[in-house]
Formats: structure tokens, sequence, C-alpha cells
């Protein structure tokens, strides 16, 4: 059993796309779960169809999506660290991980979820994995957490291996699906269009996201990080 998991990641909706069955499952299981969120997603590009954000006003739509996502999948604590959406890999590296390591030393997690430096597609995801793993490295191996990293850039198999942590989350399917409809800024257009390449019987929006990203409702999976 962990005794706290911490999960470091810079989007609002990356805790819950990513890890949000796993992060339910600790959660249910008792486990204290922390979100360090780097930025509130606020060069996002979708505003709802019709529009219910403007680029003024998605900065404080993601933070509530956000903050009811966090509800739903049971994270207790949230952390937001104020960076500005794609720009993290250009921050000045050092309060940054002397930041993330006054967290790790000050609540002691058995377990860290972050993404895969080099295997996460998107430069932010990359930027923020990069320096959580560099804030661990500064611990001894006697007090540093296990890592789960989660990667999903095309050829990570083929340099990094198959993953070695492969949650089944179904038992949680439902309370994903709700933290994933809480960020509507993200998931309504996703849904939308699953909509349209429906015939006959229009099914409930909930059946048409089951259908259509299914695997995101019945597995995740991580790998553990090597340190060097």
């Amino acid at each position: 059993m962990e005794q706290h998991v911490l999960v470091v990641l810079p989007h609002p909706d990356d805790e819950t796309f990513g890890c949000g069955g796993t992060i339910a499952l600790f959660s249910q299981a008792g486990v204290p779960v922390t979100y360090i969120c780097g930025t509130l997603g606020q060069m996002g590009r979708n505003m709802g169809k019709p529009f219910f954000a403007t680029r003024e006003s998605l900065p404080k739509v993601r933070e509530a999506e956000l903050e009811e996502a966090c509800k739903a999948i049971g994270i207790q604590h949230l952390i937001k660290l104020g960076l500005r959406d794609k720009t993290i890999e250009f921050e000045d590296p050092e309060p940054l991980i002397e930041r993330i390591e006054q967290i790790v030393r000050e609540i002691r997690p058995s377990l860290v979820l972050t993404h895969y430096p080099g295997f996460s597609v998107h430069p932010d995801h990359n930027a923020l994995g990069d320096l959580t793993i560099r804030a661990l490295s500064r611990l001894s191996p006697q007090e540093r957490p296990t890592v789960y990293a989660h990667a999903f850039a095309r050829d990570c198999q083929k340099v990094i291996g198959a993953p070695d942590i492969i949650n089944d989350i179904s038992p949680v399917a439902e309370v994903k699906l709700a933290a994933i409809r809480a960020h509507k800024s993200q998931s309504q257009l996703i849904i939308a269009a699953n909509a349209q390449g429906q015939t006959g019987s229009k099914p409930t929006a909930k059946n048409q996201f089951r259908s259509q990203f299914s695997h995101m409702l019945m597995r995740e999976s991580f790998w553990t990080y090597r340190f060097s």
C-alpha cells in the first residue's frame, strides 16, 4: 500500500486522461493524493462549440474544470504552480526544481506520477517531467520515491521497452469518465465529433465517449523510471 501519491503534470486534464483511473484507485483505497499542476492550460485551443470561453476567460474556465475533475477522482490537495502554458521549457529550471523538491520533502510521497521526459509528445509534458526527475535526483536513493512515468510518444516502446505497470482501471471507469466530462472544454468536441459519425438512434453522450475511447476507461500504463 502506498503512503502518499504525488502527481506532477503540466496541464488541467493531464491528471484525468493519462492517470485518472490510477489516481481514483489509490484514493478509494484511502491513499492521500497531491497534484502539482503546472499551468492552467490558458493557451488551449478548445473553447466550446458553441463557444463558452474566450481567450481571456479560458484560464478561469479550465481552473474550475480542474477542480471539479480533482474532486471526481479523489485528489485531496491541489497545488498550482501558475506557469504559462506552452512555455515551461523556457522557464528558469532551478526555482522549479527547488519548489518540487521542497514539496516532495514536505509530503514524503512513496510514489510519484509524472511524464516520461522525452517520450510524452508535448514540450510542456517533457519539460515538467524532466524537472520532476531532476528534483527527485537530489534525494538519496533511500528517501527517493518510486516514479511511474507516463509515455505515449509513437516510438516510446521501441526505445524504452514495454510498460512494466499496467493498471486495470475498469472498476473506476465511471469515475474517470466523470472527470473527463468535467474537463468540458477539452472533451466536448471529442464527444460531439463522435456523435456526428453515429447512425440510427442516438446513444447518450456517455456511451458515445465510452464507445470511441473504451481503452482509456479500461487500463493505464506506466514505466518505472530508473535513476542512473
